[in-house]
């Protein structure tokens, strides 16, 4: 009589393990934070180092940095406190366009990770609407056709 093995190859839980190792690096690369659109120059923003889970005195070794030239301009880095910072007057139209927030790259080039930083940049009404009275009245006939402008 044969006996016959009932055992799986061992590389499959291998690359299984590998897979959800790789998986659980994207999944957790992700930081959201917001920041009013008018913010003063050298606003925090969020602490990226306590956020990744990273040590401030390993920022410098690790080469943090943002990624893109346009979050260049408008974010900074701070490698003394590993804070994200506003580093020029905010425009949520000319940095996000009609996306509901901003994407930033953050790389870190010891060993190269790449992390994706959210960033909500919430619009200010900064043109308050202006009236010459404080109350119009409209007179509009029932007989007036869907549409119409007044």
């Amino acid at each position: 009589m044969e006996s016959v093995s009932l055992q799986r190859p061992a590389w499959k839980w291998q690359v299984l393990s590998l897979f959800l190792l790789c998986g659980w690096g994207w999944v957790s690369g992700q930081i959201h934070y917001s920041v009013v659109e008018e913010s003063e120059l050298g606003t925090v923003v969020g602490n990226v180092a306590r956020d990744l889970g990273l040590k401030v005195e390993e920022l410098p070794g690790r080469r943090l940095r943002l990624g893109s030239e346009e979050s260049l301009r408008y974010f900074a880095v701070r490698l003394d406190s590993g804070t994200l910072v506003v580093s020029q007057r905010l425009d949520r139209e000319r940095l996000c366009g009609a996306a509901a927030s901003c994407v930033l790259s953050l790389v870190m080039e010891n060993p190269l990770q790449l992390h994706r930083v959210e960033v909500d940049v919430l619009d200010v009404n900064d043109n308050a609407p202006q009236f010459p009275k404080p109350e119009v009245v409209l007179e509009i006939t029932e007989v007036a056709n869907p549409g119409t402008r007044l």
